[in-house]
């Protein structure tokens, strides 16, 4: 099992998204119908946002951010100033598999189930500008680096493929079960929702198989 470098415990108890501003983390939970501002060296809460739409991941792009949420699912677009919602994406084909979304360079990425898949989309238009085939049942993914690194849920795995090719990087077990995901530029963030926390762990210890020093 791949070393957990931090932890910080989760404000509430059906953990779904997480992303990195630049300055703090942003944490989804679908239960508590809230999206969080968290500091990531102390895991306080500075800001609290009520989202009835959050279903699952969360992306941060231009100053807004991007909830998974809704029936069918749908990007959501929410002000973290006012909290208030200013706008939606639809994500087609609305089949309910949009399970994980982060902003990286080249666009908008995303990860769906039945078939497990991870894609780039158009962050205008959502239309899909590349495609790879994953292995396991996508739960969260974030971008680090040129890598695409997301969470299997029913296993308890993280697996990371290089964002060009879909070639698997590298696949770990990780303490608990992973859902949404984040990259603070440091360490690669992930949910485990049966611990309730967020923990941090090494991405070049992920592309090693946990085996790095």
């Amino acid at each position: 099992m791949i070393t957990v470098a931090r932890s910080l415990p989760a404000p509430a108890t059906y953990l779904c998204g997480l992303t990195w501003d630049g300055q703090q983390l942003w944490h989804s939970d679908q239960e508590a119908l809230s999206i969080y501002a968290i500091d990531r060296d102390s895991g306080s809460v500075r800001r609290t946002i009520h989202c009835v739409h959050v279903r699952a991941d969360l992306a941060w792009h231009d100053g807004l951010l991007y909830q998974v949420g809704g029936r069918p699912k749908r990007l959501v677009l929410v002000d973290p100033a006012t909290g208030d919602t200013v706008g939606q994406k639809p994500v087609r084909p609305s089949n309910g598999r949009l399970c994980g979304t982060e902003v990286g360079p080249e666009g908008m990425w995303m990860c769906l189930r039945t078939p497990a898949v991870v894609q780039l989309r158009d962050i205008e238009g959502m239309t899909v500008l590349r495609e790879h085939p994953v292995v396991g049942s996508p739960s969260g993914l974030t971008y680090a680096d040129g890598v695409l690194v997301y969470g299997d849920f029913d296993s308890g795995l993280v697996h990371a493929v290089d964002a060009a090719t879909g070639e698997l990087r590298g696949t770990v077990p990780v303490e608990g079960r992973p859902t949404g995901m984040a990259w603070d530029g440091e360490h690669v963030w992930y949910c485990d929702f049966p611990g309730r926390a967020i923990r941090a762990i090494r991405l070049a210890d992920l592309l090693d198989g946990g085996n790095s020093d």
